[in-house]
């Protein structure tokens, strides 16, 4: 007779969980089981630690031969069970005794009922009776009749929303009931799934270096912006690899990408060659390999030293944040004879926070060339590290510049030409905008444009405090990707910066991060032709500042109305929106690459 209740336990890097979910299936009071394993390509010993389980009939053990999800794993299992109740026991968790016997008894008791589920523990010591508040079913406290239908796959869409991949399908084939006795344990670490796809802890990035994924996804956490990035850089991806120039060099990308990472592709453009050795760390914004666009050839991480040596890259490229920090310390150290460039972008004030300063002073005083994000930051850390800062191999490049690609579209109607009304847009978090400055802007007549559904999420307070001072000037727009900025921000008339005042008084020493700092949405601004707004520091260092006036792309005040009247002079505004669009190649990554090759080739020959 085939069993009452199938088990299906996905597992992938839990060889050091795996006994203890074994063992709490065979505790359990109902021994009318099957279990099947279902190892999702695993790259440690787990195969070796479930193997005197198998000495038991009733388990079964089944490998994939690579990382294929969390959806496909189950479908593998689905199509393999015997009983018509279905459970689950990811090899993290842990039923009690009674888990699977109570489950049962309402599903058999009850014809209109298809799914059932218990209780359980979570969070270390925190319990609920039922579903947990704020989060899907979990597989550990779920038994469900066998259908047909199959969960959600890698290919189709990544999300820790478990009713998204698979409840939903349920639904209306009958009720779910919660026998409300904490039979299972949802076991909390730091690598459990749904904290690997959320972000900010996890993303898209941290997902990806995890599963050791190397296609293109399409991703959509519970907390996040859905990312398709199948689509999104089918334009780059799908593009034949340039050939190796005669002199075209072989680039080592060490480090992180963060924002607009397909920029590097002007490098290979020009016809060197990119290989990629990534940190293990990233962060959800910093863009690690497999890189989604392709033309870079990763170095794996297992005996990477040795794959360097035996690649001779002509350069190390080594950058970004200051997440990226410990690593590109490590290959520095690791590779004295091959030439090394650092290009940090931001972070100077958090290495120093998160213990990161002795690798970072090391990062500017053994690498052969630095790169600088602005002047103010090279002048900044000559108050630091006199002897790198004022080295002849040295540059000043923003980190992160966006690719000229994304600047092809056409200009849209402004707002304000129709309706009269001046419209300004803020893509990202209203630093130095609290919700009174917002009321003010709207006593003036000027509307702000929120961007960023993600960001809104974290603001939830400040937007109610400021849809109460301008319940008719906030509005609230999602995500826009870089393929729409200039079709979407060009509708308004101009774009925030950090609106900050300076404390520094003209003293370098006293600079903090937003006085040194250019924030990624200037290229968003730039791209749609906007002028940028910013509190007028005169007097102080400020890196935006000096930018702006560099180029003639900024409006600065003190107040809300010196605002209004910046805004209402139309003749004024035409000259700075033509400026920022005769200036705005400049802004871009394409722009600099060459100039970047020839800061390589000096530090190469030096």
């Amino acid at each position: 007779m085939p069993p009452r209740i199938s088990v299906l336990m996905p597992t992938f890097k839990h060889v050091h969980f795996i006994r203890r979910a074994l063992d709490s299936l065979r505790a359990q009071t109902l021994q009318d089981w099957e279990l099947l394993i279902i190892d999702d390509g695993s790259p440690d010993e787990t195969q070796h630690v479930v193997a005197p389980y198998l000495a038991d009939k009733c388990i079964s053990y089944f490998r994939l031969d690579h990382n294929q999800g969390l959806g496909a794993a189950l479908n593998y299992g689905l199509a393999r069970v015997l009983a018509s109740f279905i459970a689950y026991l990811p090899s993290d968790d842990v039923y009690y005794a009674n888990h699977l016997s109570t489950l049962l008894e309402v599903l058999e008791s009850n014809p209109d009922v298809i799914l059932a589920y218990s209780g359980l523990r979570h969070f270390y010591n925190r319990t609920s009776p039922g579903q947990i508040a704020g989060y899907p079913l979990q597989l550990v406290q779920v038994l469900h009749r066998l259908t047909p239908d199959r969960w959600i796959e890698r290919e189709a869409l990544i999300t820790d929303d478990l009713e998204r991949m698979f409840w939903s399908k349920l639904r209306p084939r009958g009720n779910f009931r919660c026998t409300e006795q904490i039979s299972s344990e949802w076991v909390d670490h730091p690598r459990q799934r749904h904290k690997l796809i959320q972000e900010p802890v996890g993303g898209i990035n941290p997902y990806r270096l995890y599963y050791h994924v190397k296609h293109p996804l399409r991703f959509h956490s519970s907390t996040g912006n859905r990312i398709d990035e199948v689509e999104h850089y089918r334009r780059f991806r799908e593009k034949p690899d340039t050939s190796l120039a005669p002199d075209g060099l072989k680039i080592l990308l060490v480090g992180e990408l963060a924002y607009n990472p397909e920029r590097i592709l002007a490098l290979e453009e020009r016809g060197h060659k990119l290989y990629g050795l990534w940190t293990t760390d990233p962060y959800w914004y910093n863009a690690v390999g497999p890189l989604p666009f392709g033309h870079v050839q990763d170095i794996p991480q297992e005996n990477w030293i040795e794959a360097v040596r035996k690649l001779q890259p002509d350069i190390i490229y080594a950058l970004l944040n200051w997440q990226a920090v410990p690593f590109a310390h490590t290959v520095l150290m690791s590779n004295p004879s091959i030439p090394f460039v650092w290009h940090f972008k931001e972070g100077p004030f958090i290495c120093l926070e998160k213990g990161a300063w002795p690798q970072l002073i090391d990062l500017y005083t053994r690498s052969d060339g630095q790169i600088y994000i602005s002047p103010e930051m090279r002048n900044w850390f000559a108050t630091v590290v006199p002897e790198s800062a004022c080295s002849d191999f040295s540059l000043v490049l923003d980190g992160d510049l966006p690719k000229r690609d994304w600047f092809t579209s056409d200009r849209s109607p402004r707002l304000s030409q129709s309706d009269g009304e001046i419209h300004t847009v803020i893509p990202g978090r209203p630093i130095g905008l609290h919700p009174e400055t917002v009321g003010e802007l709207a006593q003036r007549g000027i509307h702000l444009h929120f961007y960023g559904d993600y960001t809104q999420r974290q603001w939830v307070k400040w937007i109610e405090r400021a849809q109460g001072f301008a319940p008719k000037h906030l509005h609230l727009h999602p995500n826009v990707d870089q393929e729409h900025w200039v079709s979407e921000f060009s509708k308004y008339d101009a774009g925030w910066l950090h609106f900050m005042k300076s404390d520094n008084q003209g003293d370098l020493r006293r600079a903090i991060w937003d006085d040194l700092n250019y924030p990624a949405r200037i290229g968003t601004l730039v791209a749609a032709g906007l002028p940028l707004l910013q509190y007028d520091n005169r007097g102080a260092v400020v890196a935006t500042q000096t930018l702006a006036q560099e180029f003639e792309i900024g409006l600065f005040f003190t107040d809300m109305q010196e605002l209004r009247a910046h805004l209402g002079d139309t003749k004024r505004m035409a000259e700075l929106r033509a400026n920022v669009w005769r200036h705005r190649e400049k802004f871009t990554f394409d722009y600099h690459a060459d100039r970047l090759v020839d800061f390589f080739r000096r530090v190469i020959e030096k």
